[in-house]
């Protein structure tokens, strides 16, 4: 039987190199992985294009989402060759939901939708108070060197609503991360109750895959290995 496969799936603004540190644990660990370039356009065409590399990979697959990726996660997680869903501080929607827009009763929110900047169709992030609610927590260099790779994304991906709910059928696990200034670690304890997911909690900020990666590739090369 062939071992299954870690899929990486990044969040807002990113790319598939912000799991290069989790890429290189895993490695280590004797897991194989994939992290995915996602066009971060709109839903759809995010959850096509990580559908598209399931389709390649052809292999059972571990699906791991941070934050946006999540959403992409959600959709695409139906998918025949996917046996788990890993979310890190990950928005797991429901029906009818976006990024922008959960149904989670009143609960604490945060100052992302204050940092970002609009330009015509494009979403960006201030780079003072973006840099602190993504990567308050990280190092100079690591914030530094993230922060200059950014890239604004699609007005479209705030509205995107999933096709599917993977986590109704499929196992999850949820990392909460107890620190994120980001999405609120409360609506992250929410999300995984709903989908009855096994939950860690972490003590470090919305970016853990730039902050802990040996963290993150246990949690994943566990999750691999618990199918194997």
């Amino acid at each position: 039987m062939t071992a299954p496969l870690a899929v990486l799936v990044h969040g807002l603004w990113h790319g598939a190199w912000c799991f290069d540190g989790v890429r290189a644990a895993l490695v280590e660990r004797g897991v194989d992985s994939l992290a995915v370039d996602l066009p971060l356009t709109d839903l759809p065409a995010d959850t096509a294009a990580l559908r598209s590399a399931l389709d390649a990979a052809g292999r059972p697959a571990v699906l791991v989402g941070h934050s946006y990726g999540g959403a992409v996660v959600t959709g695409a997680g139906t998918h025949p060759l996917v046996r788990e869903l890993v979310f890190l501080a990950a928005f797991a929607l429901d029906d009818g939901e976006s990024v922008s827009r959960t149904r989670l009763g009143d609960l604490p929110d945060t100052r992302l939708a204050e940092a970002m900047v609009v330009s015509g169709d494009e979403i960006g992030l201030d780079p003072v108070l973006g840099a602190r609610l993504l990567y308050g927590d990280a190092p100079f260099e690591v914030a530094a060197a993230a922060l200059a790779r950014l890239r604004p994304v699609g007005r479209q991906v705030f509205r995107g609503v999933p096709g599917s709910i993977a986590w109704r059928g499929v196992p999850s696990t949820y990392a909460v991360c107890t620190a994120d200034e980001a999405v609120h670690p409360e609506r992250q304890r929410a999300m995984a109750a709903r989908a009855g997911a096994r939950t860690v909690e972490w003590n470090c900020g919305h970016s853990p895959a730039a902050t802990c990666p040996e963290a993150v590739a246990d949690l994943v090369a566990e999750r691999v290995r618990a199918l194997g």
